[in-house]
């Protein structure tokens, strides 16, 4: 398997991709289960493995598959973006400061009462 960015041109994916035709499940009655209307796609370099039953016509089964892929390398193509780290502001430290006295004093009043009823 190749890392990404995969290619998403339908030319070449064409070439990268096995096309397997077999028999829809589901719905569909006669027509479904005697004619072979279902695609499979695989793309060898991501290993990504796609399926299209959704029409009784394989041509457009096969379109289906091949928008579906597309929008699946897509995804596997995205790269996010590195983040930099940054220095908090003067004023979050301080609110952070803040906050952890203003904790502190509810905890030792907390043990203070406890110690009381003792």
């Amino acid at each position: 398997m190749t890392q990404p960015p995969y290619s998403i041109d339908r030319a070449t994916l064409e070439t990268e991709v096995r096309i397997d035709v077999f028999r829809a499940s589901g719905p569909g009655g006669q027509h479904v289960n005697k004619t072979n209307s279902a695609i499979r796609l695989t793309h060898a370099p991501s290993g990504v493995v796609v399926i299209a039953q959704d029409s009784p016509s394989q041509f457009r089964n096969k379109e289906i598959a091949f928008t579906r892929l597309i929008q699946k390398l897509k995804r596997l193509n995205h790269v996010p973006k590195t983040r930099l780290a940054t220095k908090p502001t003067r004023a979050a430290k301080e609110r952070r400061i803040g906050e952890k006295k203003t904790r502190a004093v509810v905890k030792t009043t907390r043990s203070k009462t406890i110690k009381a009823d003792e």
